[in-house]
């Protein structure tokens, strides 16, 4: 991966960090059974991991690039 894919990815994370801590203070578990909503790190972080996954789908890999400019 490029240094554009890592801050693609980083950008994601970032995101992904508060839009999981927004749910968490927003929607939450009042119950306290939720294993993920139950607690601000746990929201967050699953928040994180879930929005550099999400953005990590975009970053083209190397390999493809260089099939793409091979066929053209």
């Amino acid at each position: 991966m490029n240094k554009k894919g890592y801050i693609i990815t980083a950008i994601g994370v970032v995101i992904g960090l508060i839009a999981g801590y927004l749910y968490y203070q927003q929607i939450g578990c009042e119950s306290g059974t939720c294993a993920i909503t139950s607690k601000p790190l746990n929201s967050t972080l699953y928040g994180g991991l879930m929005g550099g996954l999400l953005f990590n789908l975009f970053v083209t890999s190397p390999n493809k690039m260089e099939k793409n400019e091979k066929n053209e």
